[in-house]
């Protein structure tokens, strides 16, 4: 597997990064986790406009999949060659009416899953393409999914947004890669449910015995050079900070 970071800031674009996004690669086969504020630009200094096969959103707030109403400009009003097949997207409930609402004016109310075949996300093990997946709810104040994708032996958990949950520790167990988020500040932020900071994400790295820990969706407010210190504290491993445009072979 090859995963790029497209963007990897949390709750809004920083300078240098869009929002969520990240682009996991195998067999000739392409799946996007998330597509935040700023995401679709960026995606295209990696793959061509049209050359993504699927699509995973953790969950529904705008900072991980906004970015869905400009795809389906793309996608749906596309000239040249005619208009894309429906592409899949694997998404919580009501992912087709948030983003009809988001875009507000929409041709007809069905347009957006006219290029967007909406699958609707439950806990448990299926198969995306090459890859087989398991996803899992984690903590936020919205229902919200982690996922563990595995391809050829091999492993990558995203944890999308959380707080400290058992279900995010079931789902990196050994993982190869932890993409994690780290938004809040050790002794700063203590909010339940809702994220983690530096010092859980690496603790949570650690108990799963992580190969290798990324911390992501770090805010621009937040110190990330201090949060991937808190990490480093708890976790033996080898861990990062995600930057746009870096790329693990898995």
């Amino acid at each position: 597997m090859k995963l790029t970071v497209v963007g990897c800031s949390g709750s809004f674009p920083s300078a240098e990064s869009a929002c969520s996004s990240y682009l996991v690669e195998a067999d000739g086969f392409r799946l996007l986790l998330d597509m935040g504020n700023g995401a679709l630009g960026e995606l295209q200094r990696h793959i061509g406009l049209y050359d993504l096969d699927a699509i995973f959103l953790s969950h529904l707030h705008a900072d991980h999949c906004i970015d869905m109403c400009a795809y389906f400009v793309a996608r749906y009003y596309r000239h040249e060659g005619g208009r894309c097949d429906a592409i899949p997207v694997y998404a919580p409930e009501g992912a087709d009416q948030r983003l009809t609402t988001a875009y507000a004016d929409t041709p007809s109310p069905t347009s957006m899953a006219e290029v967007f075949d909406f699958h609707t996300l439950k806990p448990g093990s299926f198969e995306i393409g090459p890859f087989s997946v398991r996803i899992e709810k984690v903590c936020h104040p919205v229902e919200a999914y982690g996922i563990r994708i595995e391809h050829d032996g091999k492993s990558l958990t995203y944890s999308g947004d959380t707080g400290v949950c058992d279900s995010l520790h079931e789902l990196a167990d050994g993982t190869d890669l932890f993409l994690c988020e780290a938004s809040f500040t050790h002794g700063k932020e203590d909010v339940p449910d809702l994220h983690l900071n530096g010092r859980e994400a690496g603790a949570h790295a650690e108990r799963a015995k992580a190969g290798r820990l990324v911390l992501t969706h770090i805010p621009p407010w937040t110190d990330a050079e201090r949060n991937l210190a808190d990490a480093r504290a708890v976790y033996g491993g080898e861990a990062e900070l995600a930057v746009p445009g870096a790329v693990y072979e898995i």
